[in-house]
């Protein structure tokens, strides 16, 4: 069976989202800075249609989450705040399950990325992931509220955390809720760079 994966940024104080997120502010009022570690990386500008960008450890890292997976689940707020600056040719380029209470017809974009939108809960959307992606994992894309479920059911078996140096003093806080009483994680992997300790975290 596919697994499911997530890979996220945080800060310091532990937001993966900077205050007041939204159509407005997609990331939170300053939450742009949790990504810039990603922007220059060879394997992100191909997945944008960017030529150029930079090679080395951090690329190989990215790369190689890129090659592994077949879908997409994230929540509605996620989806929403995303819509617009993702524009018509969204950076996914696989099916996209969007967990919310609105129905709504699929949207097919271009380059291969689709939204299909599940209103029975997260356990129908993974299992709707999990069949498109066939072989391949299952990206848990976010927001922080769907991680901390998907933690809970213990239905995540890996988190790609990219802890980096900034404070962002409030917003979206990835773990709130979540305790060693509910998931132990084991360490598998660490990369540390200027920009932003890499980590990569398997549940036991």
């Amino acid at each position: 069976m596919s697994e499911v994966v997530a890979q996220l940024s945080v800060s310091l104080d532990g937001y993966m989202a900077g205050p007041d997120s939204g159509r407005e502010h997609p990331l939170g009022i300053g939450g742009e800075r949790l990504h810039r570690w990603v922007f220059g990386l060879r394997s992100w500008r191909a997945e944008q249609g960017l030529p150029g960008g930079k090679g080395g450890p951090v690329d190989e890292l990215m790369a190689a989450w890129v090659s592994r997976l077949g879908a997409v689940v994230m929540g509605h707020g996620m989806y929403i705040t995303g819509e617009t600056p993702w524009g018509e040719n969204p950076p996914f380029h696989m099916p996209v399950h969007v967990v919310t209470h609105h129905p709504r017809e699929t949207l097919v974009k271009e380059g291969g990325t689709s939204f299909r939108f599940v209103t029975e809960g997260p356990e129908q959307a993974l299992a709707l992931a999990r069949e498109a992606a066939g072989d391949k994992d299952v990206s848990l894309a976010g927001g922080a509220d769907l991680v901390q479920q998907f933690i809970r059911a213990g239905w995540l078996d890996e988190l790609w955390l990219h802890i980096v140096p900034v404070l962002l003093g409030g917003g979206r806080r990835l773990l709130d809720g979540v305790t060693d009483e509910l998931v132990e994680w084991r360490k598998t992997e660490v990369l540390d760079t200027p920009e932003a300790t890499h980590i990569r975290l398997r549940t036991t």
